[in-house]
């Protein structure tokens, strides 16, 4: 899983002050009391989607598997919902009737909670991304990657009216070993990526779709983006890629838990 770099908080670098200590202070509690009851430290267990109000905690490992097999892949579309790329995309996957891992930051989350609802309607699954997408996570304090972490979960489950992420993927791969004990402990398993699209530098359809059919065999989550930018390429490499991958005997899954 390559980092990737020169992307910290596209968003805005950090939420305003008074965002982030309300915020904080609401998750805080939650996830206290949540590692409390877990004794503090990673689960192995697995665990199914429950409600909002209930949380089992999950394999603090990042995870690449998808559970439909050895020829599974599981599409991961990350940094949305955007009013304008998040539903061409959904449009496509359910052409192809495909279910997809949306990976989304807080603040887009809360900016267009219609968008997270469909998502969810539709038969994807939320991932939390963060809250501003800072590639730099890895490097700030506990206390603020705490607060990226729980906020953004909270953002997603009410926009989403109640559904919780079922992973957590930091922003650039920017994972430590304290953010993924605190997104297990809120059932959240970390989540990683085999083939980087590199979609969100606009190298062309073309080039995108060519990623894809020569790095699958590296394993079976694929990043693609629906943010931050013109993802028009995003769409039509989807379209091209989709039936592809159905041609040559892969199931589309989601990651394990």
């Amino acid at each position: 899983m390559a980092r990737h770099g020169g992307r910290r908080g596209w968003y805005g670098k950090v939420v305003g002050a008074a965002l982030g200590v309300t915020l904080v202070a609401a998750g805080a509690s939650v996830w206290a009391a949540q590692a409390g009851a877990a004794g503090g430290g990673p689960s192995k267990a697995a665990a199914s989607a429950t409600p909002a109000g209930q949380v089992k905690a999950v394999d603090v490992s990042i995870v690449h598997a998808s559970d439909r097999g050895p020829r599974g892949v599981n599409i991961t579309i990350d940094d949305g919902p955007d009013p304008r790329w998040t539903p061409q995309v959904l449009d496509v996957l359910r052409e192809y009737g495909v279910k997809a891992t949306f990976c989304m930051v807080g603040t887009q989350a809360q900016a267009h909670p219609d968008l997270v609802k469909r998502v969810v309607a539709e038969g994807h699954r939320l991932c939390d991304h963060s809250v501003s997408h800072d590639t730099t996570m890895d490097k700030q304090s506990e206390a603020y990657q705490k607060q990226q972490v729980l906020d953004a979960e909270r953002m997603i489950t009410e926009a989403s009216g109640g559904v919780r992420p079922m992973y957590y993927r930091a922003p650039g791969g920017a994972f430590t070993p304290y953010s993924r004990t605190l997104a297990a402990s809120r059932g959240m398993r970390p989540l990683g990526w085999n083939v980087d699209t590199k979609d969100f530098e606009r190298p062309g359809t073309d080039a995108i779709v060519a990623t894809v059919q020569r790095e699958v065999a590296n394993g079976p989550t694929l990043l693609f983006h629906d943010a931050g930018g013109d993802r028009s390429q995003t769409v039509e490499a989807l379209r091209r890629v989709l039936p592809w991958l159905k041609d040559q005997g892969y199931a589309f899954g989601f990651p394990v838990r």
